[in-house]
């Protein structure tokens, strides 16, 4: 059936839960892509057999028509089932490179989840990020919300070692221990999951 595929590669990615990714389904996308190339086939072999007839393409009403109609539509719908399950992947990607890739790459199991151009956008899109606060000399990644207090209770989730300098001190961050830390300095630990806010 015409774009069934298109329709399971856009359900599997709404199925998916809200900000997170599946892995790249690289053999659904590319059956897509070939259902496109057989629809466009099948279109311009139409197209030449009404106009060797001397039909006019746009006002013949033959059944060479509605069949060229059907594959141009289902042609058109295939492109946007593509397009949709690639920019909603790149929004999430986009998101993560805010988050967690200017400080540092990200976890090897979210990497495995991207394709190659996936990876080489992500990589370039921190890179242009990084570029862009290093002319500001601003973190404008920080503080997306203003706080009410520079500083905030954070117990370690990983044991990070000893030695890690921040802006004002230097501590052992072992695993359950807890800080009183600028934001700032936390908020990249606590957007990699290796440490966690304390409120109350």
């Amino acid at each position: 059936m015409h774009g069934r595929k298109a329709y399971e590669l856009v359900k599997e990615f709404a199925d998916g839960e809200k900000g997170h990714l599946k892995i790249f389904n690289n053999e659904l996308f590319e059956r897509v892509i070939e259902e496109c190339n057989e629809h466009h086939n099948a279109l311009q072999s139409l197209i030449r057999k009404m106009q060797e007839e001397g039909l006019e393409v746009q006002t013949a009403r033959n059944a060479e028509h509605y069949g060229a109609l059907i594959h141009h539509l289902s042609l058109i719908r295939n492109k946007r089932c593509l397009m949709a399950y690639v920019y909603n992947r790149a929004e999430i990607i986009r998101e993560l490179a805010w988050k967690v890739g200017l400080l540092h790459e990200l976890p090897g199991e979210i990497q495995e989840k991207f394709s190659d151009s996936e990876e080489q956008y992500f990589k370039d899109h921190s890179k242009s990020l990084k570029s862009y606060m290093s002319q500001l000399s601003l973190d404008v990644n920080v503080d997306m919300v203003p706080p009410k207090d520079p500083y905030i209770k954070v117990r370690v989730l990983e044991d990070l070692g000893s030695g890690i300098i921040l802006s004002d001190k230097s501590a052992n961050f072992a695993r359950h221990s807890m800080h009183f830390l600028k934001r700032t300095d936390a908020e990249q630990y606590i957007a990699r999951g290796l440490m966690e806010e304390l409120t109350g």
